[in-house]
């Protein structure tokens, strides 16, 4: 369920503001979206797994606080990534 490091990688390059940037919320929230989205998938045929639903929550909690700091600093790039990731919000 983890990221393979080429994964990983890959949305760093997609999302980073910089070269060397892996810490921006941007990268962050990107790599939180791919875990929840694959979570989601195990979940779906996993129905009683509760210990990885549990993870799923924290990781959509993060997610949720990273947004909201964005949102808070700089609301042009809050919307251009929800935009991009394809979020509700």
């Amino acid at each position: 369920m983890a990221l393979s490091k080429e994964q990983k990688q890959a949305i760093v390059k997609e999302y980073q503001l910089k070269d060397g940037d892996t810490g921006s919320p941007e990268v962050q929230v990107a790599i939180l979206t791919t875990e929840i989205n694959q979570l989601n998938e195990h979940l779906q045929v996993h129905k009683h797994d509760f210990h990885s639903r549990r993870g799923l929550y924290m990781k959509v909690g993060a997610r949720r606080r990273m947004l909201q700091y964005l949102k808070d600093t700089d609301v042009k790039r809050y919307q251009a990534l929800i935009e991009k990731l394809g979020l509700r919000r």
